[in-house]
């Protein structure tokens, strides 16, 4: 399978995580802790029982998929607070403002000059992120975090600095890779988990709590951090709009949400800055 087509896969499965995640029943701490378990389980079975272990392991690599790890862990965190709080269309309208952030982030890390269509892309997408997130109806801090935007955003920010450390990791095994950043998402949410809201949990519970570890975390991650290194960074901009299309589909469908019209145009003036942002940076590899 193609670098590519890993990336797609990855992002389609993705983007269905906010329906099945709202029937685990879980907080965002404790069915995070969960879904990094699954998946540091599952990937040591299969890196044990492959070849892959006999490779040589740089160090610097590891640190980088430590710090990677804490990004992706806070992440996770937010974005499934995001849920607790808002509907599935709004969060991954907001959480795609990564690539957008990608940018802004790349620009400062790097010392590219920001240019006035970046500042403009940066603009229309902040006021995408009002409208999308109904901010004039939030009069006070109070409501607006109770709301969920901020998750929503935190949670697109560290998906960007996910995005910016993952491209530094080149020559570390995917599944080690993996592995490391959800073991130190057990190490990280351990201290924070409460323990009460398990005995709370049916069958059915942790039939998708097991699905959303195994498949969304373990199996997803790995082919996303397999293809990283191997896609251009306009590509990525572009396929991670597969992930808020399925989710979007899923809650228009399966939920019956719907938006309104403001709501709409956030939406609509997000996914432009988003391509707008994945268009530049394609331009600028081409260039290089």
């Amino acid at each position: 399978m193609s670098a590519a087509m890993k990336f797609a896969l990855s992002m389609a499965i993705f983007g269905s995580v906010g329906y099945f995640s709202a029937k685990t029943n879980l907080p965002s701490i404790e069915l995070v802790f969960i879904r990094c378990i699954c998946a540091c389980v599952v990937l040591s079975l299969v890196y044990l029982f492959s070849n892959k272990k006999k490779e040589a392991v740089e160090k610097k690599e590891i640190g980088f998929s430590v710090l990677c790890g804490v990004f992706l862990v806070v992440n996770w965190v937010f974005f499934f607070r995001s849920f607790e709080h808002m509907s599935v269309t709004v969060a991954v309208s907001i959480y795609h403002l990564a690539p957008v952030l990608v940018v802004l982030l790349g620009s400062f890390l790097y010392r590219e000059k920001i240019t006035l269509k970046v500042m403009l892309t940066v603009i229309t997408c902040f006021i995408g992120t009002l409208l999308v997130g109904g901010m004039q109806d939030y009069l006070s801090l109070e409501s607006l975090m109770s709301a969920g935007l901020p998750w929503a955003f935190g949670a697109a920010l560290f998906y960007a600095l996910t995005t910016l450390m993952g491209k530094k990791i080149s020559k570390l095994n995917p599944i080690l890779t993996t592995i490391i950043q959800t073991g130190v998402g057990v190490l990280m949410l351990l201290p924070l988990v409460q323990w009460d809201y398990f005995s709370q949990l049916t069958g059915e519970n942790w039939f998708y709590i097991l699905l959303t570890g195994i498949v969304h975390t373990g199996f997803v991650y790995y082919l996303f951090f397999s293809s990283l290194p191997k896609l251009s960074s306009g590509t990525i901009a572009i396929l991670v709009f597969i992930d808020p299309a399925v989710a979007i589909f899923m809650d228009i469908v399966l939920t019956a949400y719907r938006p309104d019209f403001l709501q709409i145009i956030g939406i609509l003036l997000i996914f432009w800055g988003q391509a707008h942002a994945a268009l530049k940076r394609k331009v600028s590899e081409s260039g290089n």
